[in-house]
């Protein structure tokens, strides 16, 4: 098993079929599993952690059984906008992260542009209803 980092604060993803996130996390943010667990049965993904981006985020299926206050949304057409957005400070490559994670099934739900606040920004909404957004400090004038 590799090593997980800690951090303070970790994002902690509960979705309909972890299975398909983790093969989408994989194709579209080129993430990889630090720890994986089944159920019993091997049917659900009772806890993963994942690395990306330089930092790492968990999830799991849904379990209403065991957690009552945490459900997932399955889309936000269905059930209203997100509540959360999950955003990524980075050097990376703004448009290129957009671009993968749309190849891969996320819906860009504001293209990557130029800010008034001097970054490069876009964000995407993945299959299980989650908004990531991506940005990146633009070069300060001369």
């Amino acid at each position: 098993m590799a090593e997980e980092v800690i951090s303070a604060i970790e994002v902690y993803l509960t979705v309909e079929n972890a299975a398909a996130a983790i093969a989408f996390y994989e194709k579209a943010f080129g993430a990889k599993v630090a720890y994986k667990e089944l159920t019993a049965d091997g049917a659900r993904v009772q806890h993963a952690s994942l690395s990306a981006f330089g930092g790492n985020f968990m999830l799991s299926d849904y379990f209403p059984d065991y957690i009552t206050d945490v459900a997932p949304r399955s889309s936000p057409e269905e059930k209203g906008s997100m509540a959360v957005q999950i955003n990524l400070n980075s050097p990376l490559e703004v448009d290129g992260a957009i671009a993968r994670a749309a190849a891969a099934g996320a819906v860009v739900t504001a293209a990557a542009t130029d800010t008034f606040w001097v970054m490069r920004y876009g964000r995407v909404r993945d299959p299980f209803g989650y908004v990531w957004a991506f940005s990146a400090p633009l070069p300060l004038g001369p």
